[in-house]
């Protein structure tokens, strides 16, 4: 054989499985190097075999690659590595691997990349996939839906890159170590009852099904390079994809004519009440109406996002990539290789981040006339006054505008309260008052305490009680404009004691 590398597909069983061009191949081949000797057909190669999964001495070296080693990506660049050094021998290399090379084979595309960069060529034999016989395992229909990855890529991840409301095969959950991998990844999504079933040599007469429910999954025994995990399509979970085809859907000519007639500035005023309702769920530590209605606030920036895409303004993806781009930016600690020690250095990282942002595009300028960047801008002229109170002055302190102590804060509490009952007139006292209101937010954050959360709860527990002495005058035969203010003070401590 010449130089460079073929790879060989084996099917997803016994040889039974194989085409006749991998026969053919595998017959005529003087060794064969296979990617796991787990594989039923690997017994039938009548080659030489150089099975990667067992300690062996390549072509005169030490090295050995684990299949099963808890580094996956490590051990497919290690095997893809050796392939390619293999490839450039006089004879080339012949490599064997389950099913279709280039189907659930992670060390297929590395091989490709390092051949291409090696100008070596790749010849691809194909083999008969495990999707096929998995369906026929499992009884469904493939067509359409069908969602595929890898086991060894769902494992690093945190979040699963499919849709839940549709079905998906996982391939390759070699053992336990790596099915927690998984597990941790699809909780992020479904359930931990979520019932799941495992497919294990497909196919072949060892063909096993079984069925658990996610949280026992790294649990399960006798896991093997060619164990097959399948999601059912989850019914009660709904995947973003879709969401946004139920609003493209009411924005289309035979949507609906309400929503069809609403553009970024009529729905201003529902993004804002929306939001205050997510906050009262907050406030409430309601769970199931926390989900509820940061549903209605998702309807509104999906909804906007559409109006985007019916006037060319911009897409999805579009608000999706910025948004991702800037946690990359901004969290170096973790998507890259600054070391930060603790929350403060967190912090002062990101406000530098921030600020060589918006240095390109600063409007501020100095005496002189020179650009500069305030470490105030960009917050919100429409935020309510007490989080707009809170943001302007978390960002002071970033860059060392702060009191030493607690005791600075108090003072100028106590300060700002003396110069209200010296205001002369109503504009003095209300700059006054609002100095007053500033700081007491100051005081506020020094006490880890959010201000607006705080009064809206203040303003709840006012509504609870007031509402209180109305149904106990009521109760009493009165109304509470006929009482005297000694009468509903007594009622309104009376209010007090029933709420403990």
């Amino acid at each position: 054989m010449p130089p460079g590398i073929t790879i060989i597909g084996l099917g997803p069983g016994d040889s039974r499985h194989w085409t006749r061009a991998a026969y053919t191949h595998l017959q005529e081949a003087a060794e064969v190097y296979v990617r796991t000797g787990r594989h039923p057909s690997v017994v039938d190669i009548p080659a030489r075999t150089i099975r990667f999964d067992e300690p062996a001495r390549l072509n005169d070296t030490a090295r050995s690659t684990p299949a099963q080693s808890t580094s996956t990506t490590s051990a497919a660049d290690d095997i893809a590595a050796e392939i390619v050094r293999l490839g450039q021998r006089e004879q080339g290399v012949s490599y064997a691997v389950p099913g279709h090379p280039d189907l659930g084979e992670v060390t297929v595309s590395r091989i490709r990349a390092l051949a291409t960069a090696q100008q070596l060529p790749v010849t691809i034999i194909p083999g008969l996939s495990f999707i096929e016989p998995t369906l026929t395992a499992l009884q469904l229909d493939g067509a359409g839906k069908l969602q595929m990855a890898d086991a060894a890529e769902i494992g690093r991840l945190h979040h699963p890159p499919f849709e839940p409301d549709r079905p998906v095969l996982i391939t390759n959950l070699f053992n336990q170590e790596l099915a927690a991998k998984v597990q941790g990844a699809l909780l992020n999504v479904y359930p931990a009852q979520f019932r799941l079933s495992l497919v294990q040599a497909a196919g072949a007469a060892a063909e096993r099904i079984w069925s658990c429910p996610l949280s026992e999954l790294d649990r399960q025994p006798q896991l093997d390079q060619l164990t097959t995990l399948y999601l059912p399509p989850a019914p009660n979970l709904s995947s973003f994809s879709a969401f946004q085809e139920t609003v493209a859907h009411l924005r289309a000519p035979d949507g609906c004519p309400w929503d069809r007639a609403q553009t970024h500035l009529s729905l201003r005023p529902y993004l804002l009440e929306e939001t205050y309702e997510v906050l009262e769920t907050f406030d409430a530590d309601d769970p199931a109406a926390m989900a509820e209605e940061l549903g209605d606030l998702l309807l509104q920036i999906v909804l906007h996002t559409q109006i985007a895409i019916d006037e060319g303004e911009f897409k999805m993806g579009d608000v999706i990539d910025h948004i991702n781009h800037k946690l990359w930016r901004r969290h170096p600690h973790v998507f890259g290789d600054v070391d930060v020690n603790g929350v403060d250095e967190v912090l002062t990282n990101w406000e530098a981040i921030k600020q060589a942002e918006k240095a390109a595009k600063s409007t501020n300028s100095d005496r002189a006339g020179q650009p500069f960047t305030s470490a105030l801008d960009g917050i919100p002229d429409t935020l309510p006054a007490l989080a707009q109170a809170l943001a302007i002055s978390q960002r002071a302190v970033r860059v060392g505008f702060e009191w030493p102590n607690i005791q600075g804060v108090l003072d100028k509490l106590v300060e700002e309260a003396h110069e209200i009952t010296e205001a002369s007139d109503q504009a003095h006292l209300e700059s006054e008052i609002g100095d007053w209101l500033f700081s007491a937010v100051n005081l506020a954050r020094w006490r880890n305490v959010d201000p607006e959360s705080a009064l809206r709860a203040t303003n709840a527990r006012f509504v609870r009680r007031f509402k209180t002495i109305e149904a106990l005058a009521a109760a009493r035969g009165k109304s509470l404009p006929e009482m005297s203010i000694e009468e509903m003070d007594a009622l309104w401590d009376e209010a007090k004691r029933e709420e403990v």
